[in-house]
């Protein structure tokens, strides 16, 4: 288990949290073609680095915060 720093709680056991994905533009609706929008919901860089998420506070306070996430060692960091 880890942390997630919590901008309204404080830091936070994981388990209170459910994971939103990683952060990335959403393609403009007027434009996008259908290549474009099945390659933002369906394809992930899943890299083996830091990647910027978005988690929702279930436990907490309820909201969707950004965190920044190493995915080889689980350590996180608050978004700039």
């Amino acid at each position: 288990m880890f942390q997630i720093p919590c901008p309204h709680c404080g830091p936070r056991n994981v388990a209170e949290f459910r994971h939103a994905g990683e952060r990335r533009r959403r393609p403009d609706p007027r434009t996008a073609t259908p290549e474009q929008w099945r390659t933002y919901l369906y394809v992930n860089d899943n890299a083996a680095a830091w990647t910027s998420e978005t988690w929702y506070h279930q436990l907490g306070c309820r909201r969707y915060i950004a965190v920044e996430r190493h995915t080889v060692t689980n350590e996180t960091r608050p978004a700039p």
